[in-house]
C-alpha cells in the first residue's frame, strides 16, 4: 500500500478526525503524568476545583478564602468530573485535573480535520488535524490543567461547524441540524470556559466573511431561531446562579478587574509589543513551521477559494486583535492555529514552489535548533548528571525534526518531510515533558517540600501531623495544592505559632531571622527536617525553604490534628 492510498484510507469518514485526535493524545499524554504541578495558573485552577469538591459549592470559585472571579466555571466542572471519575480529591493527583485539557486538545485536532475535509478533501483534512495536534503549543497546553486547551477545542469545533455551514452555501457538502448544533455547543462551551474569547473569534470571522463577499445569505444556515436557546440553556443556569450567589460581584470583578486591565495595559506584567505572537509563531507552531511559508503563499494565491477565504477570515482579524491587545501570553492565539493548519494542509495538495520550500526548510531547521538549545540551557542551569540523557534525547529529536524535515522539504518531498518532522517532534516533546523537565529539581520546590513532608509522615492528610502546615515567605499555589486547602500562607509569626502548636512550618530564607526571633520570644526550640533549594520561576528568583518541627515531645492530647492558627 502506497503512502497516498494509506492516507486516503485513514482519512475517510470518521477515521480522519479519530486519527487526528489519537495523534494529539500521543503528543500530549507524556506530560500529563510526568510533570509536577505548575505555578501559577495550573495550580490555582486545580486548587479551586479541589475546593469545589471539598465544599460541594460548584457555583462560586475560590482559592482558599479568596474568590476567583476571573473566568467562568466551565473548566472547573470538567476537572471536578474528571477527578471524581478517576481519582479522589484528597489524593492531590494533578494528572486527574489535566485530563480535560488532554481531551480538549484531542477535540481541537479532530474538529480541525473535520472542518478542513469539507473544503480540501479528507486526506488534507487529516493532515490539518495532525498538524494542529502535533504543534508544540497545543501538545504542551494538553498537559496543563487550565482553560486553554479546552478553549481551543471548543472554538475549533465551533469554527469547523461554522465553516461547513458557510461552505454548504458555496456548493460544499450539505449540512444538517447536527452541524448547527455542534456550532452552538462549541460556542456555548467556549463561553462557559473563557468568556468572550470564543464569541470574539466567531464574530470577527463572520464579519470578515461578510465584508469580503458582501453577502450574508449563508447566515441563514446557523439555526438562529433555536441556536441562542441552546446557548442560554448551557450558560444561563450558572450565570444566574453565580449572579445571585455573589450579588453580581462576579461580573464586576471579572470585567473590571480581569478583562478591562488586559485590554488597556500589560496585566500582571504580561505585556508585549505588536508582533509578539508573530515572532514566537515559528517555535509555538513547530513542526508546522516547515509549512508556514507555503501556507502564506496559499493564503494569497488562492484567497478566492471558499476554504482558503474562510481560513484567512478566521486567522487574520482575531490575530490582529491579539497583537494589539497590550496583555500578551504565548497561548492567546492558539485557537487560530487551526486556520493556519488548514492553509498548510491545503498547500500540500499541490507542488510547493522553490521559495516556499527553501523558506520553510530554513525556518524549520532554525526552530528545531532553538528548541534543542533551550533543552541544553535548561540542563546547564537546573539539571544534574542524571539529566544528560534526557536532555540529549529531547534536544536531539527536536533538532532532527527541524533539520531532517527541512532537508526533505528542500528536496521536494513535502509529505515525507512533515510526517517525519511530526514523528520526531512528538518524540522530542515527550522526552522533554516526561524525561528532562521533571528531573530539573530546582524548578519543583513545592513538589519537593510535599515529598519530604510525606516521607517524614508530616503531611496532615496522612493523619500523623497536626493541621494546617504554616508557610512563611513563600506563597505559590502549587504548595497549597500539594499540602491541602487549610495550608496557612503567612509570615514568621505564623510559622512560630505553628511550631508552638506542634504543626510543621515551612520557612523561606528571607523570613528566617524573624522566625528565629519569634521562636526565642516564645522559648521554643525547633528541629530542621530538611532544606530545599530551588528557583521560584514565577518570580524569577532563588528560593530556599526550610522545613521545621517542634523539637519538644508532642503532647498526647486529643484534637491536635486539626489545630487552627
Amino acid at each position: 500500500m502506497t503512502f497516498q492510498s494509506s492516507l486516503q484510507w485513514a482519512s475517510q469518514g470518521w477515521r480522519g478526525p479519530v486519527f487526528a485526535a489519537l495523534l494529539a493524545l500521543i503528543a500530549g499524554l507524556p506530560g500529563v503524568f510526568a510533570m509536577p504541578p505548575l505555578d501559577r495558573d495550573e495550580s490555582r485552577f486545580a486548587q479551586a476545583t479541589a475546593q469545589m469538591l471539598e465544599t460541594g459549592d460548584f457555583v462560586v470559585i475560590r482559592f482558599q478564602d479568596e474568590p476567583r472571579f476571573k473566568k467562568p466555571v466551565g473548566i472547573h466542572w470538567l476537572q471536578a468530573l474528571s477527578v471524581t471519575a478517576t481519582s479522589a480529591v484528597e489524593d492531590r493527583e494533578i494528572w486527574a485535573y489535566r485530563l480535560p485539557s488532554l481531551l480538549g486538545a484531542m477535540l481541537a485536532a479532530a474538529a480541525c480535520a473535520w472542518g478542513a475535509a469539507a473544503f480540501f478533501g479528507a486526506p488534507a483534512g487529516l493532515m490539518a488535524g495532525a498538524l494542529l495536534g502535533s504543534t508544540l503549543l497545543l501538545s504542551t497546553e494538553a498537559f496543563i490543567a487550565k482553560t486553554d486547551a479546552v478553549l481551543c477545542g471548543m472554538i475549533v469545533l465551533a469554527m469547523a461547524a461554522l465553516a461547513r455551514i458557510y461552505g454548504s452555501a458555496r456548493d460544499g457538502p450539505e449540512i444538517g441540524w447536527r452541524t448547527r448544533l455542534l456550532f452552538w455547543l462549541g460556542l456555548s462551551g467556549a463561553l462557559l470556559v473563557k468568556g468572550p474569547v470564543g464569541p470574539m473569534v466567531v464574530g470577527l470571522t463572520a464579519l470578515a466573511l461578510i465584508a469580503s463577499e458582501r453577502r450574508i445569505d449563508w447566515l441563514k444556515g446557523l439555526g438562529l431561531s433555536w441556536g441562542p436557546i441552546v446557548l442560554l440553556a448551557v450558560v444561563g443556569p450558572w450565570a444566574w446562579a453565580v449572579t445571585v450567589a455573589t450579588d453580581g460581584a462576579f461580573w464586576s470583578t471579572a470585567i473590571m478587574g480581569d478583562l478591562a486591565p488586559k485590554l488597556t495595559g500589560g496585566h500582571e506584567t504580561h505585556g508585549g509589543l505588536p508582533g509578539y505572537h508573530l515572532l514566537g509563531l515559528g517555535l509555538m507552531a513547530f513542526p508546522m513551521t516547515l509549512l508556514i511559508p507555503a501556507a502564506l503563499v496559499v493564503g494569497w494565491t488562492r484567497r478566492h477559494e471558499p476554504g482558503v477565504r474562510f481560513a484567512l477570515c478566521w486567522l487574520i482579524p482575531a490575530w490582529i486583535v491579539f497583537e494589539l491587545t497590550p496583555t500578551k501570553l504565548v497561548h492567546y492565539p492558539l485557537p487560530l492555529y487551526g486556520a493556519l493548519a488548514w492553509l498548510a494542509a491545503a498547500a500540500l495538495r499541490d507542488p510547493l514552489g522553490p521559495r516556499a520550500r527553501m523558506a520553510g526548510a530554513g525556518l524549520g531547521a532554525l526552530a528545531g535548533l532553538i528548541l534543542a538549545g533551550i533543552c541544553f540551557v535548561l540542563l546547564s542551569r537546573f539539571g544534574a548528571g542524571a539529566d544528560v540523557t534526557a536532555a540529549a534525547a529531547a534536544g536531539g529529536l527536536l533538532a532532527a525534526a527541524g533539520l531532517i524535515g527541512g532537508f526533505m522539504l528542500f528536496n521536494q518531498a513535502p509529505h515525507s518531510a512533515i510526517i517525519t518532522a511530526m514523528v520526531l517532534a512528538i518524540l522530542g516533546h515527550g522526552a522533554l515533558a516526561a524525561g528532562l523537565a521533571p528531573g530539573l529539581a530546582p524548578l519543583w520546590s513545592s513538589d519537593r517540600v510535599a515529598t519530604i513532608l510525606e516521607s517524614e509522615r508530616l503531611l496532615p492528610r496522612q493523619g500523623m501531623a497536626a493541621s494546617p502546615v504554616a508557610v512563611a515567605g513563600y506563597a505559590e499555589p502549587s504548595l497549597v495544592f500539594a499540602l491541602g486547602t487549610p495550608t496557612h500562607l503567612g509570615d514568621a509569626a505564623d510559622a512560630a505559632q505553628a511550631i508552638a502548636t506542634f504543626r510543621p512550618a515551612v520557612v523561606e530564607s528571607a523570613q528566617e531571622t524573624a522566625f528565629r526571633a519569634a521562636l526565642d520570644a516564645r522559648g521554643l526550640r525547633v528541629r530542621m527536617v530538611r532544606q530545599v533549594e530551588g528557583l521560584n520561576y514565577s518570580k524569577g528568583r532563588p528560593v530556599s525553604l526550610r522545613i521545621y518541627v517542634n523539637d519538644a515531645p508532642r503532647p498526647d492530647a486529643p484534637g491536635m490534628r486539626e489545630i487552627r492558627p
